[in-house]
């Protein structure tokens, strides 16, 4: 059991999370939130890149930084952009980080090339990594955070910059490697999160806003998701009034989906709401703040 008891995270008078705790057992969970919440820094204390300011992570028990190598024996991480040798193949790369977390080398051979098949590149894998897709080159990292067999895998943004079907091909990866271990993913894609999280949890003003399944948060705006067909040109006044969620051109219409917590008008249809819904109402302050900062030129 992974625990994180009231950590706090501080970068000079900067406060980046707040007394957050929460337990990790075996299963997929995603840390949900939009860029600038947090999420990375929780996934760098976890991986103990970065330490707590106050309050401690313990696996089992026991503090992770007084574990030390114990607990990196057990560990997976892929960070964002992880560093690779372009003109090594992936099969080199492999091996040359086996040394490196002191694997003896037949014993080597033999994971890398499980893992190899595992994460479909066995057919390449005596080819230079120069010539990969990213979504090649995150299956690398996804070996390599794999060739310790830990106990604990974490991922920080796996799926972002992926095309759609290699996003599909690694949340079914993902889901493959979760059954016996903790796997923790932080994302904004709310697609991925909906494919494989057992639990999702969310941050916001720098704490803990919710953790749970998917079906719980998406319920806290039942009754108040519509949709309804309207003039281009009301859109604008309609947007001032309501949140909207998403808009999109029918038959020289816009259909809009949004919500309302009053009186709906007749007109409106009310509808299920699904967890990018729920992803926008909780998160409304903080995209409307991006949506007001100045484009770059």
């Amino acid at each position: 059991m992974l625990v994180v008891n009231n950590v706090s995270k501080n970068f000079g008078k900067f406060c980046a999370l707040n007394d957050v705790t929460l337990e990790f057992g075996n299963g997929v969970y995603c840390l949900l939130a939009p860029n600038g919440a947090g999420k990375t820094t929780l996934i760098k204390m976890l991986a103990t890149l970065i330490f707590p300011s106050s309050g401690e992570i313990c696996y089992n028990g026991t503090n992770i930084v007084k574990m030390g190598e114990n607990y990196r024996d057990i560990l997976g991480y892929l960070p964002q952009e992880f560093g690779y040798y372009r003109n090594n193949s992936p099969k080199q790369y492999l091996l040359y980080l086996a040394a490196l977390k002191l694997i003896e080398k037949e014993k080597a051979k033999k994971k890398i090339e499980e893992l190899l098949e595992l994460v479909g590149l066995i057919e390449v894998s005596d080819k230079k990594m120069r010539k990969f897709s990213g979504g090649m080159i995150q299956r690398v990292g996804v070996a390599q955070a794999l060739l310790n067999d830990p106990k604990i895998l974490i991922l920080d943004e796996p799926t972002a910059g992926l095309d759609p079907k290699e996003r599909v091909r690694f949340r079914n990866l993902i889901t493959e490697v979760s059954r016996d271990k903790t796997v923790i993913f932080s994302t904004h894609i709310v697609s991925d999160v909906e494919s494989i999280a057992n639990q999702i949890i969310m941050i916001k003003d720098k704490s803990v806003y919710y953790r749970g399944d998917i079906e719980t948060i998406c319920k806290k705006i039942d009754g108040v998701v519509y949709e309804a067909e309207m003039e281009f040109d009301t859109l604008p006044a309609f947007r001032q009034q309501y949140l909207s969620l998403s808009e999109k051109q029918e038959n020289g219409k816009m259909r809009v989906r949004f919500i309302c917590g009053e009186a709906p008008d007749e007109s409106w249809t009310k509808v299920s709401p699904s967890l990018e819904d729920a992803f926008i109402e909780i998160y409304s302050d903080a995209i409307a703040a991006d949506s007001d900062l100045p484009k770059e030129q």
